[in-house]
């Protein structure tokens, strides 16, 4: 499920919160679908469990799962409400770096063209 790369400069929590992100995006942990549990997954990646729970909770804090205490994690639904915050952060952050793509002359046509093969590879992966 997640493998962690120890020459990564990175934190562990912060690959670990990626790799997640990731699953959760491609869709392959679906809504309400309960994630390892801290232990679980500190003793699959034979990690501390303070790695783990770091990274849970920045993925709680963001939006993308949700704790049932005595039951466990859980994938969070999609939901207009509760995604308006991080929605309108990643427009800002998605201006920004179109902006700056602007700035380095890349064309309109070329970014069109790219978010375009971005929403063909998640409509295959919903296939």
């Amino acid at each position: 499920m997640i493998q962690l790369d120890l020459t990564d400069g990175r934190p562990l929590y912060e690959q670990i919160k990626e790799k997640l992100k990731f699953l959760i995006i491609r869709g392959a942990l679906k809504p309400d679908e309960r994630i390892p549990s801290v232990r679980e997954l500190a003793g699959m990646l034979t990690i501390n469990p303070n790695t783990i729970q770091k990274a849970y909770k920045d993925l709680e804090t963001e939006g993308f799962i949700y704790s049932i205490r005595g039951k466990g994690s859980f994938v969070t639904p999609l939901n207009e409400t509760s995604n308006l915050a991080r929605k309108n952060e990643l427009l800002t952050e998605f201006k920004k770096t179109a902006l700056e793509l602007i700035y380095l002359n890349v064309p309109k046509e070329e970014l069109h063209q790219y978010i375009e093969e971005v929403y063909q590879q998640r409509g295959a992966l919903d296939d």
